[in-house]
């Protein structure tokens, strides 16, 4: 009896959490939704919906006689004007609410729709769940958010398709699915492709009628307009694009990348045609067999994300294909499952300059990094089948166990735990930098103002004075005299503020993957402190206060009577000061070596780096003595942080024990295989990184 109330508070108690949980997510999404139509009605009219604004304004496309495509600026098929043509007839200004509002409802139906297509082995909780995350996923997507900004209409032919496929499906003779499609494909051309994708799945009859309905939209248009509609098929289905240049950044095919490489005229037609009938061949058949296995919406998402790489034209509102690519499954590992999901949305919602550096050779990868994800997603990511044993029972976790805290007066939230499986290489990496690009704006919307940065920093002369530590002045002055010291200390500056932090922590990756995870989140942590100090306390360096006398030995003299001085004004906020992120790392670095590095001379060497970060950012007169004071504190933070959240950096690990080889004798005092010295525990444990060790005396 007690065994059942139990039983029946538990699952009262999981049932409040789910409900609370859902509440909280449709919150969410409703806030987004009401944070972009609000964003964009609050912009002066020719500010928002600049494409609408050309199409059905004063003297838009749609409200002049003449060719649709004279202008330049209407991009759509002749029968997406000849649809649109009776909407130059509202008034612009209700059109621009209504139309926000509409695309809003649009937005809404596609994430509902989409949470209803996931396969029938989704639980039905994760299903209730999938419609608000698709919703906030959709709004926070770059193509949504162009489209509520520039009035496009291809959110339409997303949901026309979806529609088709999830809503209207009936039996495979009826019309109304390939009604819908066709219509789609009407507005966006690339969607006749999935007409191939129900051809094979065995929905023939819809297919048909999708490439029919197709055919009589168009002949409607040949007819209405046809001169509108010889331009659209010279020009368009040519290649040479209409509205922006085909070899812009916005065209995201496979047309825009060859013409964005240097290739051009016949050379780069028929190389287009080649890799377009591979794509499709590839991704077709891919797309059928996803279908067949039970996955529909993800063979759907595949199609489109064909459709993206084929069309001579794929403008950045007509990408919410790969998207729906995120419900794929990847992987055997369930650690590895959150990779694609999240690179796929990382695409989706941030500019190609985030994720990689400005790097010349990256360029390449950076300007097509969306139609590189569609290409991944059309035909090389192993997505799992249903039939496969790993689809709904992936390979378990790995995680570690804790070991007793040293200080038993500081409580340990067991917020997450942790594991001692190398993490996947793509999303470090993706994390690392993303992370450091949202770092990046933060602290250069940090700026808070010269005039109250340049009264801190007297706070700081005055606590320094005080304290007897105000020697950057005669640190400054005494290393310009000596010009191997400048030069030494400006090179140290400028080179290894990234390079040792970065080194150190690939190190670990690969030794010793567990300390990794340590490591990465109580730098982590610092990092974020950091930019607390900088929102909070503006503060100029010695090097921009004028009057004082410093000498910036890095950047060179600086016109501190203009407000605009210096080269680096414009790139990063100068007033970030406290703390000192050159030395907080720089001391995370030392500590690192001096906790793992496992040779004595390895350690002092570590420590060298701190101390001359330190003298190096006094010596150019980039920071004063008390904000190096302030970068330890965020480290000495971060690292508590990870304690209290994630325990000690030593954990226990259960090994199985290695057979001595026949004749051999356990050398006294080895567990599982080692000697005390490789990190063996008395308990029969071992500390993660010493597991390599492990496997290597076995193999001796």
């Amino acid at each position: 009896m007690a065994n059942a109330e139990q039983g029946v508070r538990g699952s009262t108690v999981a049932g409040n959490g789910f409900g609370a949980a859902r509440a909280v997510l449709w919150a969410l999404a409703a806030g987004l939704a009401v944070r972009q139509a609000v964003a964009v009605l609050r912009l002066p009219p020719g500010e928002r919906l600049l494409d609408l604004e050309t199409w059905i304004g004063e003297n838009g496309v749609l409200r002049v006689s003449g060719s649709l495509y004279e202008s330049g600026k209407f991009t759509g098929t002749p029968f997406a004007g000849l649809v649109l043509k009776p909407l130059g007839r509202t008034a612009e200004q209700a059109l621009g609410v209504v139309w926000t509002l509409g695309t809003l409802l649009l937005v809404v139906a596609l994430g509902l729709v989409a949470a209803r297509a996931l396969p029938g082995t989704v639980s039905r909780r994760t299903r209730l769940l999938a419609a608000p995350v698709a919703i906030s996923l959709l709004m926070l997507s770059l193509p949504v958010r162009n489209s509520f900004h520039l009035g496009q209409t291809s959110i339409i032919p997303v949901l026309l398709v979806l529609l088709g496929f999830f809503v209207a499906r009936g039996d495979r003779g009826q019309p109304v699915p390939g009604i819908l499609i066709g219509l789609g494909a009407a507005l966006q051309p690339a969607v006749l492709l999935f007409a191939p994708l129900l051809w094979l799945t065995g929905r023939r009859r819809q297919a048909l009628t999708t490439a029919g309905t197709f055919a009589a939209c168009t002949a409607l248009a040949w007819v209405a307009l046809p001169s509108d509609s010889w331009t659209y098929v010279s020009r368009h289905v040519a290649g040479a694009g209409l509205g922006e240049s085909p070899d812009s950044l916005a065209n995201q095919s496979l047309h825009g990348a060859l013409l964005r490489l240097g290739l051009e005229g016949p050379l780069e037609i028929a190389l287009f045609v080649v890799l377009a009938a591979a794509v499709c061949f590839v991704g077709l058949r891919r797309a059928a067999r996803y279908a067949l296995d039970g996955q529909l919406l993800l063979a759907v998402a595949i199609t489109g994300c064909v459709a993206v790489a084929v069309s001579p034209t794929a403008w950045q509102h007509q990408l919410l294909w790969l998207l729906l690519a995120v419900v794929g499954r990847v992987g055997t590992r369930a650690a590895d499952r959150p990779v694609w999901p999240v690179v796929v949305v990382i695409v989706m919602t941030l500019p190609g300059r985030m994720m990689l550096p400005n790097m010349e050779l990256l360029h390449p990868v950076r300007d097509n990094v969306l139609l590189i994800a569609a290409l991944a997603a059309a035909c090389a990511v192993p997505f799992q089948t249903r039939t496969s044993p790993y689809f709904t029972r992936p390979i378990a976790t790995e995680y570690a166990k804790p070991v007793a805290a040293r200080f038993r007066r500081i409580p340990l939230v067991p917020f997450w735990r942790r594991l001692v499986t190398r993490p996947n290489l793509l999303l470090e990496l993706l994390a690392i930098r993303v992370g450091y690009s949202v770092y990046s704006h933060i602290r250069a919307a940090a700026t808070g103002g010269r005039e109250a940065a340049e009264s801190h920093a007297h706070q700081i002369i005055a606590i320094e004075e005080a304290l007897g530590i105000d020697i950057e002045h005669w640190v400054n002055h005494a290393v310009v005299k000596a010009s191997w010291a400048e030069g030494f200390f400006d090179f140290y500056y400028t080179s290894f503020h990234f390079v040792v932090p970065l080194a150190i922590l690939a190190v670990l990756y690969v030794r010793r993957p567990a300390d990794y995870r340590w490591a990465r989140a109580s730098l982590a942590f610092a990092t974020l402190l950091a930019l607390l100090g900088f929102w909070l306390y503006p503060l100029a360096p010695p090097r921009l206060m004028p009057g004082l006398g410093y000498i910036d030995t890095v950047h060179g003299p600086q016109d501190l009577a203009n407000p605009d001085y210096g080269p680096m004004t414009t790139i990063t906020n100068q007033y970030a000061a406290m703390p000192s992120l050159h030395f907080g790392w720089s001391l995370w670095c030392g500590i690192m070596i001096v906790l793992l590095a496992p040779k004595l001379w390895m350690k002092l060497l570590g420590l060298l780096h701190p101390l001359f970060t330190v003298c190096a950012i006094v010596a150019t007169a980039n920071h004063w003595v008390l904000d190096a004071a302030g970068g330890a504190v965020v480290v000495g933070a971060g690292f508590a942080l990870t304690y209290v959240l994630a325990g000690p950096r030593g954990l226990r690990r259960a090994v199985a024990p290695v057979r001595p080889a026949p004749g051999a004798v356990e050398a006294p005092g080895a567990v599982a295989g080692l000697k005390a010295g490789d990190g063996a525990d008395p308990g029969g444990t071992v500390v993660p990184g010493a597991r390599d060790g492990a496997e290597k005396s076995a193999a001796r």
